[in-house]
């Protein structure tokens, strides 16, 4: 056993004298663990349901790309779906619809002599 001591100490072994040991101050969260951060991006998992309209459903799958971002960022993305949404109601009244049917007349003035 003593033949074991008697050679140079490995890195192992004189980086956790160094330290302290295992558990000593650098140690405060585990390996591998990640701090929790309130205000990183996290995907909010809100269902977006289609709409049969190839834009739109383009522009509300856009809001997902705020799922990455962080919170400042949405900003840029809620305009950019807000204006496509409001653009694409602007030119569903700027194209013509059927022509109106004729309105009633009135009839009751053509009698008169």
């Amino acid at each position: 056993m003593s033949e074991s001591m008697t050679g140079p100490p490995d890195a192992s072994r004189s980086e956790s004298a160094a330290t302290g040991g295992a558990g000593g101050a650098d140690d405060a969260e585990p390996p591998g663990a990640e701090a929790y951060d309130p205000a990183a991006p996290a995907p909010l998992h809100v269902p977006r349901t289609p709409t049969g309209d190839d834009g739109v459903d383009a522009l509300l799958d856009r809001l997902g790309d705020a799922d990455h971002l962080p919170t400042d960022g949405h900003v840029e993305v809620y305009e950019d779906v807000h204006r496509g949404l409001r653009d694409t109601l602007t030119a569903l009244d700027a194209h013509p619809g059927p022509p109106a049917p004729p309105g009633p007349t009135d009839h009751s003035n053509s009698n008169r002599s």
